[in-house]
């Protein structure tokens, strides 16, 4: 069949319309897992929009946590280029994390509130997916990981990141490898322990700005981190504005105080010396 329309594409012979006994797109996918994943528990429209948007959020989460090791393994290896490509793609599955938040936002204080109480206390708190990337990037909490203690999986391995280096601490450590004084302390903390901004990694990275030519991998890592720092605030700020805008100052599902709890990560920085050393250049 032919035609002449241009609003009309024709199958291609070679195109496989037999897939019988073949991988299909939906086999390779799993797509009948994951489509039939979308369980509301109350009757209202907005549901399916509040399910999805987390859903996938979900699965930008593990990409995210997937590339964050790799970026740790590169980093120890100082293979920079694949470090550099692998954090690049994380500011930009943060990005997109952010702009989920606007779809989100179309749903209005009144939508919400039909079939909020069908949540009980489920709460974005406790994405396992969220703290994942969070401790593999440095900000640890022991405690944190007290919501997740009914998965035996999944605490177990939180309790095994929260005990490694994260991404900055081998930073730190490739900070030394490469001549700087980084105190020796440093090196061998407690790394279940949350980091707090230590001079001596302040001060190499002063050296690293001020002579960007010659340490210019160091240098260009130093700065996606700031990307990925940039990118995770953006999207923390948004949350928390989006909850506003939904629920107010109500407290959350989960039992925090909402609002109000999500402003405090506003103030966590997983690189500080990084930030604070612009104001000595």
């Amino acid at each position: 069949m032919s035609t002449d329309n241009k609003n009309f594409r024709e199958l291609e012979d070679s195109i496989h319309t037999d897939m019988k006994g073949r991988m299909s797109y939906g086999d390779y996918l799993n797509l009948d897992d994951i489509l039939s994943a979308q369980t509301t528990v109350s009757s209202q429209h907005d549901e399916m929009l509040f399910i999805v948007i987390h859903q996938a959020s979900e699965l930008w989460l593990k990409l995210a946590g997937h590339e964050l090791v790799a970026a740790i393994n590169y980093v120890k290896a100082s293979d920079f280029r694949q470090a550099f490509k692998v954090v690049a793609r994380v500011k930009q599955i943060l990005n997109q994390l952010t702009h989920s938040w606007d779809i989100l936002s179309t749903m209005t204080p009144v939508d919400y509130i039909k079939f909020r109480p069908s949540l009980g206390n489920a709460s974005g708190f406790q994405s396992y997916g969220y703290r994942r990337l969070e401790f593999l990037l440095g900000n640890k909490n022991a405690d944190l990981i007290k919501v997740h203690e009914g998965n035996t999986a999944v605490a177990e391995e939180l309790n095994t990141l929260l005990n490694q280096p994260s991404l900055y601490d081998e930073v730190i450590r490739k900070l030394h490898a490469s001549g700087f004084d980084i105190d020796a302390a440093l090196l061998e903390r407690d790394f279940s322990a949350p980091y707090v901004l230590n001079q001596s990694v302040k001060k190499a990275w002063l050296q690293i700005y001020k002579n960007s030519d010659e340490y210019f991998e160091l240098y260009e890592l130093a700065e996606k981190l700031v990307d990925i720092e940039d990118a995770f605030q953006q999207w923390r700020f948004k949350h928390m504005y989006t909850v506003q805008r939904i629920i107010g100052l109500r407290r959350g599902t989960g039992g925090s105080s909402g609002v109000p709890f999500l402003k405090k990560a506003l103030d966590t920085s997983f690189f500080p010396e990084l930030l604070d050393l612009r104001t000595d250049l």
